[in-house]
């Protein structure tokens, strides 16, 4: 019985990448049924409501095996909805937001080639969306940490370090001032650690860490960069910089019975309809994506594709320092897949 897969296009240049995405996993021979649905503000702004879901496209998320979202944009301002990744994350305890930070070939890093992955608690923190005006001056946010999100992102960080032969997790917080949430989020790492010695803990706050990753950057090389939700948030943008390009980062959201697949990048409104942003992190989500549904072969020939349209340099978009199309890098990723 074949896969199902909810695919949501999203906003901005959303569509016409998760129509290259497609067109790559089709052309490697997939048999995962993509049924395609809609969320995101486009959606929202016509139909309004408390979500930038519709209630249809839940219906198609809860009967798939994994859902594909596209670049969505959020809107802002109070009173408005929460994010399409935030509101599956949280629906699904998708609590493993992944993204791999690995140098690729021919890109002229701007210091220096890096390997390592960043692991994201993704299920609460500051992301709960909780806040209270107290006076017309006053206003806080509440952050959320709980013992059972962080041991649970603590133990997939040391299963993926040891899937990956990693040596170390390196554990970012700034418990010295948040005495309590960041203290209990070191505190169960280290508990969890305990249980892989082979496995080191390294320690970072979070200020240390940003200028770390720009002075030394490979000293993170074969590790899990591991933080609470909007800590690495803001981390792992920082690391996109160093292979050169967000356009090629790409992530998963994973649980125990679920995962969600999507580029790490925005939905860059001002690109959408022109034909010319970077593929690479929407179709290698989507690579991931067949992987996680046992098609590892198809997902292989789509990495191993892509990586060399990427080395060689001649067909790739304006910011990997090329003129192509994202039409045209498409063609070539495909053309290279069906070689194979």
């Amino acid at each position: 019985m074949s896969k199902t897969a909810a695919v949501i296009k999203g906003d901005g240049v959303g569509p016409e990448l998760v129509d290259a995405m497609l067109d790559v996993v089709n052309s490697a021979g997939t048999d995962v049924e993509f049924i395609t649905c809609e969320a995101g503000e486009s959606w929202w702004k016509q139909h309004g409501g408390n979500s930038l879901i519709p209630d249809e496209t839940w219906e198609v998320i809860e009967n798939s095996d994994a859902c594909f979202k596209g670049p969505t944009t959020t809107p802002g301002g109070a009173g408005s909805p929460k994010s399409v990744a935030v509101s599956i994350r949280q629906k699904y305890n998708l609590y493993a937001n992944v993204r791999p930070i690995k140098t690729f070939p021919n890109t002229n890093p701007p210091l220096g080639d890096v390997d390592f992955v960043c692991v994201r608690e993704g299920t609460e923190g500051m992301y709960i969306g909780e806040e209270i005006k107290l006076t017309d001056d006053v206003y806080i946010a509440i952050r959320k940490i709980t013992r059972t999100a962080s041991r649970n992102i603590a133990r997939f960080s040391f299963e993926e370090a040891k899937r990956r032969n990693y040596e170390a997790v390196v554990a970012i917080h700034k418990s010295n001032i948040l005495k309590q949430t960041c203290g209990t989020f070191v505190e169960e790492v280290n508990y969890v650690g305990e249980q892989y010695p082979d496995i080191e803990v390294w320690e970072y706050h979070i200020d240390n860490i940003a200028q770390q990753l720009i002075k030394n950057p490979q000293l993170f090389n074969n590790k899990i960069l591991l933080s609470t939700n909007l800590f690495m948030d803001v981390i792992s943008e920082e690391c996109s910089a160093l292979v050169g390009s967000i356009g090629l980062i790409y992530s998963a959201n994973i649980g125990d019975n679920y995962a969600m697949f999507e580029p790490a990048h925005g939905s860059a409104p001002k690109y959408a309809g022109k034909d010319k942003v970077n593929p690479v992190a929407t179709v290698l989500a989507g690579a991931w994506m067949l992987d996680y549904l046992g098609e590892e072969k198809q997902a292989a020939a789509i990495f191993e594709a892509t990586e060399k349209v990427i080395s060689e340099g001649k067909h790739v978009t304006y910011d990997l320092g090329g003129n192509a199309k994202l039409s045209e890098m498409t063609g070539e990723i495909i053309k290279y897949i069906e070689e194979f």
